[in-house]
């Protein structure tokens, strides 16, 4: 039993934080840290469930993907479309596949990546403070006609991603607003560039994790699964809005905070 309420309590943290820019690798971690869950059984679990979370963009969006695939042949729009998240998605799979065994032993390993989440949660809550007030006015209003050369740009933003607690959305979004991009747009880009991203590095990882787990799991993943799903579709039906009126500064805010309450526990023993 316990079990499977780890598996829900871990399904609603991926969900929850995949797509907002608060870096869910590093709630995972931390959730994995507080919750005594560790050895490579549990990592699997939590590569598995990311993939509800990419199945809730595709369900989300899935006339844009539909129309995309089928116009391919033929669709200008379509092609340009499709080679902007190429282009955008290509640094950080270069650069990820590797460093993919630094990322393993150091980064993604829940003994020594708690000081590197504190540090960049902070970091990142401060940033997002000082650099959303200079942005400068928006030049791009529509996430589907990216130029090739801003997509680009965006790409190397998701790079640092790889650092966990830097966060992929948070990147991206914060990067296409400092590139003139208007947020709606940016976040609407990164949701699509999610998609290969995500299942990109979820497959890679699962390649390296799949033997740890085994047939008496498959209710624990399906559950954690299915929450995951359930509450990533609710985010990203409804994450554009709240960005578009709030922007990241609430989620600076609470970076900071973390990252203040990581680093006193670390201090303290208690992490």
């Amino acid at each position: 039993m316990n079990d499977l309420l780890n598996a829900v309590l871990l399904g609603v943290i991926e969900g929850l934080t995949e797509f907002l820019p608060v870096s869910s690798t590093a709630h995972l971690l931390i959730a994995e840290r507080v919750l005594h869950l560790s050895g490579d059984r549990w990592e699997a679990f939590t590569i598995v469930i990311q993939l509800g979370a990419i199945l809730a963009v595709v369900a989300a969006y899935w006339r844009k993907f539909v129309n995309v695939i089928v116009g391919l042949p033929r669709d200008r729009n379509a092609q340009r479309f499709a080679l902007a998240v190429l282009v955008a998605f290509l640094p950080a799979a270069i650069v990820g596949a590797a460093s993919i065994k630094i990322i393993n032993a150091v980064l993604l390993n829940p003994e020594t990546a708690l000081p590197v989440i504190a540090a960049t949660m902070l970091l990142g809550g401060i940033l997002i403070l000082v650099l959303e007030r200079i942005a400068p006015k928006p030049r791009y209003h529509d996430g589907d006609r990216l130029p090739l050369g801003k997509a680009l740009q965006v790409g190397f933003c998701q790079v640092l991603a790889i650092l966990p607690g830097v966060s992929r959305s948070g990147a991206t979004i914060l990067g296409g607003e400092l590139l003139g991009i208007e947020r709606a747009a940016i976040a609407h880009f990164t949701f699509y560039l999610a998609v290969p991203t995500m299942f990109g590095a979820t497959a890679l990882q699962l390649y390296k994790k799949w033997h740890a787990l085994s047939a008496s799991d498959l209710s624990m993943i399906a559950i954690g699964f299915v929450v995951s799903f359930i509450v990533a579709y609710g985010v990203v039906l409804t994450f554009i809005r709240f960005l578009s009126r709030y922007g990241l500064k609430p989620f600076g805010w609470y970076r900071i905070a973390l990252g203040a309450v990581l680093f006193i526990g670390l201090l303290v023993g208690q992490m």
